[in-house]
This record gives structure tokens, C-alpha cells and sequence, in this order.
């Protein structure tokens, strides 16, 4: 009758806390992740080893707004110092590409500007900030603009794809006064999809402009975090980025906190 129940499908850390779902402490990860990182961190692990949990588990600790009381009693709340310094500091941009998988580049191009444009949605507040001068005000109604046919699907042009990544960190570092923290989970569905279906050159193309305007040398961002099954090398989409970290498989840093260890299981 004490058990609680399995967090089965469930990969919200703030859905496991809040209803008392199982969760093996991985917050470790947010500590060993800021004294060890770089500007690219990189995590390559397969399917189910916990890759999205541990993506919203570090939106939930550094957004603004974060709520301390979700990490009460784990292992990161000993961490006074570090959690006075980063619990709370940062706009985080956090987008997942685990669905943009169509048959052809228009439709994986119309669901990536989904991602894009439903996650710039949660910034609604820019419209009106005092911060920003009307032009970058257009900048930011261009990210969710949608289109006069379908309210669902955005409008925003291929160019503008490109760049929104660092347009949208450009607003949000302005806004707050403070650079933001990107998180990009399962940045290579995209193209494992793209391969399989024909078009990887042209999504090659797409994703590695998203990245360089967002990643390389980009003034409004701390750093990132990037997950996915794969290291992409051919036509690589990293080429030019600033020595990205790679944290594989094989790799011992942050490896306890991805799938499980002898002891947890």
C-alpha cells in the first residue's frame, strides 16, 4: 500500500516530483555539468537512458522562476553555494526535435518550426517589454506569427527558422539583462529521419545554420546542452562551434547519472 507508483512514459522531472512518482537521484548531474562544461555539451546515449528527464530536470533547476522545493531532500539541495549561485538565474530556451520526423523536408521543416514557434509561444511577455525596441518586438511576433490558413501551423520563413534560436536568445538576454541557457534534446532526429527519407542534405544544411547562428560565439548565451543518440560527423552540423564537450557512453564523466548504476538496480 506505501509503494509508489513507476514514472512509466513519464519524462517531466516536475510531473515525477509533484506526484510522487519512483525517481533514482540523478541531480548529481547539475553539479558535476557546471564545474565541468563547456560552451557545447553534448550527451550521446540510446534510447530510454533517461536523456529527456535529465534535459527537464536542468530547465527545471535553472529557469527563472524555478521552484526550490522540487529538489528538497535530493542530492543536489546539499549543494547550498551552487544552488544560491544557478537555481533560478538563467531564461532557458529548452526545445526537443524527437518529433520532427516527416516523410519529406517541407513537413520536417513545418514541424521543427512547431517546436521553434510553441516554445518562443512561452515567452509571451516579450511582446510587451520594455526592454526591447519595436523592431525587436517585429522580430519576436515573426517567431510565432501563424498562418492565415492554419492558426496551428507557424508562418515564419526558412531564413527566420535559421536564425530564431539566437534571435530568441537575443530577446530573452536583453529582457532580463542576462544570458540564457539553450537545451536541444535529440538534436539528431531530425537527420537520422532525413537519411532514412531522402532529403539529408538540404536538413543538414538547416540544422547546422540553426546552430552556428545560436552556438557559435553567440554573446547572449551562457552555455548549452545538447542530447541525442548519435554523434552526426559526416557534412558535420558542428563545424565551426567552439570545441564542443562530448559526453558518450564510454565516457565516466556524468556517467551515473544516465540509465543505471550495478548498485541502483
Amino acid at each position: 500500500m506505501g509503494k509508489k507508483m513507476l514514472p512509466v512514459g513519464i519524462e517531466y522531472f516536475s510531473d515525477i516530483i509533484t506526484w510522487g512518482y519512483y525517481y533514482v537521484d540523478k541531480t548529481g548531474m547539475i553539479k558535476e555539468l557546471l564545474e565541468n562544461r563547456g560552451y557545447v555539451n553534448l550527451f550521446t546515449r540510446p534510447r530510454r537512458f533517461g536523456k529527456s528527464l535529465n534535459m527537464s530536470m536542468l530547465k527545471c533547476f535553472l529557469e527563472i522562476g524555478a521552484d526550490a522545493s522540487l529538489f528538497d531532500g535530493l542530492k543536489i539541495s546539499e549543494e547550498k553555494e551552487l544552488c544560491e549561485q544557478f537555481m533560478g538565474q538563467y531564461p532557458v530556451i529548452s526545445v526537443s526535435f524527437k518529433g520532427v520526423e516527416g516523410l519529406d523536408y517541407e513537413s520536417a521543416m513545418t514541424q521543427m518550426k512547431t517546436v521553434i514557434g510553441d516554445e518562443a509561444s512561452r515567452f509571451d511577455y516579450l511582446r510587451k517589454s520594455d526592454s526591447l525596441s519595436e523592431d525587436e518586438k517585429i522580430r519576436y511576433t515573426q517567431l510565432i506569427s501563424s498562418s492565415t490558413d492554419d492558426d496551428s501551423v507557424y508562418s515564419m520563413s526558412e531564413s527566420i527558422l535559421i536564425s530564431s534560436l539566437k534571435t530568441l536568445s537575443l530577446l530573452l538576454a536583453k529582457h532580463f539583462k542576462k544570458k540564457c541557457i539553450i537545451l536541444i534534446d535529440e538534436y539528431d532526429v531530425p537527420l537520422a529521419k532525413a537519411n532514412e527519407y531522402k532529403y539529408y542534405q538540404k536538413m543538414v544544411t538547416l540544422v547546422r545554420g540553426m546552430f552556428h547562428a545560436a552556438l557559435k560565439t553567440n554573446p547572449n548565451v551562457e552555455f548549452s546542452v545538447m542530447t541525442g543518440c548519435l554523434r552526426v560527423s559526416k557534412e558535420s552540423i558542428f563545424t565551426g562551434l567552439n570545441n564542443p564537450k562530448i559526453y558518450s557512453l564510454m565516457d565516466s564523466r556524468c556517467d551515473e547519472q544516465f540509465g543505471f548504476t550495478d548498485s541502483e538496480v
